[in-house]
């Protein structure tokens, strides 16, 4: 083959093992678990915010992110879900640049992935013991989950993965709710086939096993847009576009209809400033259609401490080094201003 074989990982039971966690904190994100899927299956009625840096790629900025965080959720918890979005993996459309923690848990430094998965699992558990937040990732490689299936509760699967079937698979096999992603075509169809097909139950090789999945049903789309032949962005959050999403659930039969509004990428152009009038925007959607509110049940947005972005060897401390991002001060006013919307 045409690749350099470095070294073998260790399996996820023997990272686990080197850094566990204990009952209380199984208990909680059981506990959290069963939350989102009530939220989402419409037992219970509370938003979902999926919030936080494009890329965690500072794991002291990230905690110190996510304790300013913890203090609003404490003042919105009646309303608001807050699921902090920790993005340890960036998908790269030609493969070159940073790829996250994953890949270089010190963006400086070269790529080291044995670290990387240390990293990201002690980033985790410190969210979880320090802020009592349990967090989402995004699946990029299927096989990583593992490392992390007890302490994460969500994942989504990306634009670039949602057509591939080992992702596909992989999510009809998780016990957490998945959120599948329009492609960056924008073809529905395809979301709509990768719910179906997380939904279902399938035999397939996952780590080197011959496994049976038994089906997610808390599987459900996000819209983030798409881009068209000539490289512009065209959104997919307005109100027609989620009465369409709307009648293809009903066309579809799929369990727990379900609609995550990503209101960056190519819903904002990545014009991260463009995140706070979309929020607002599909909440009035919700409003004006009881079919929408009852499917639309949360939205993504992409938060950080300081606005916009960096180059990767920039110094400004809690600041994206990659898709620019709301700063702290407007985003503690949305999250604030949407609960009062709700």
């Amino acid at each position: 083959m045409n690749m350099e074989f470095k070294r073998r990982l260790p399996i996820p039971k023997d990272i686990k093992e080197m850094f566990p966690i204990n009952e209380k904190y199984k208990a909680m994100r059981e506990k959290k678990v069963a939350e989102i899927e009530d939220i989402l299956a419409g037992r219970k009625d509370k938003f979902i915010l999926l919030i936080g840096p494009c890329s965690a790629d500072n794991e002291d900025a990230v905690l110190d992110y996510l304790s300013r965080l913890r203090k609003v959720q404490d003042k919105v918890e009646e309303k608001i879900c807050i699921i902090p979005r920790v993005y340890t993996n960036k998908p790269r459309t030609t493969g070159m640049g940073y790829k996250g923690m994953l890949h270089q848990p010190d963006p400086t430094m070269n790529e080291d992935m044995l670290r990387g998965i240390v990293t990201i699992r002690e980033t985790y558990i410190r969210a979880m013991e320090e802020t009592d937040f349990f967090c989402a990732d995004e699946m990029l490689y299927p096989e990583q989950y593992r490392y992390l299936s007890d302490l994460l509760v969500y994942i989504a699967v990306g634009a670039r993965s949602v057509e591939n079937q080992s992702h596909r698979l992989t999510a009809s096999g998780l016990d957490i709710p998945v959120g599948m992603k329009n492609p960056t075509s924008g073809d529905l169809s395809v979301m709509m086939n990768s719910i179906t097909a997380a939904q279902g139950s399938h035999t397939f090789i996952y780590r080197n096993w011959e496994v049976v999945s038994r089906g997610n049903p808390y599987a459900h789309a996000i819209l983030r847009g798409h881009t068209n032949k000539r490289g512009q962005s065209i959104p997919n959050y307005h109100y027609e576009d989620l009465k369409i999403v709307c009648d293809m659930y009903n066309k579809e039969g799929l369990a727990n209809p379900a609609v995550i509004v990503d209101v960056n990428h190519a819903n904002s152009g990545k014009k991260y400033m463009e995140q706070i009038r979309i929020a607002k925007e599909v909440l009035q959607s919700k409003s004006l259609s009881e079919d929408i509110n009852k499917i639309v049940k949360g939205l993504m947005i992409e938060s950080y401490i300081e606005d916009g972005s960096q180059p990767i060897d920039g110094c400004v401390y809690g600041q994206s080094i990659t898709d620019p991002c709301l700063g702290w001060e407007k985003t503690e006013k949305l999250i604030y201003s949407l609960a009062d919307q709700l």
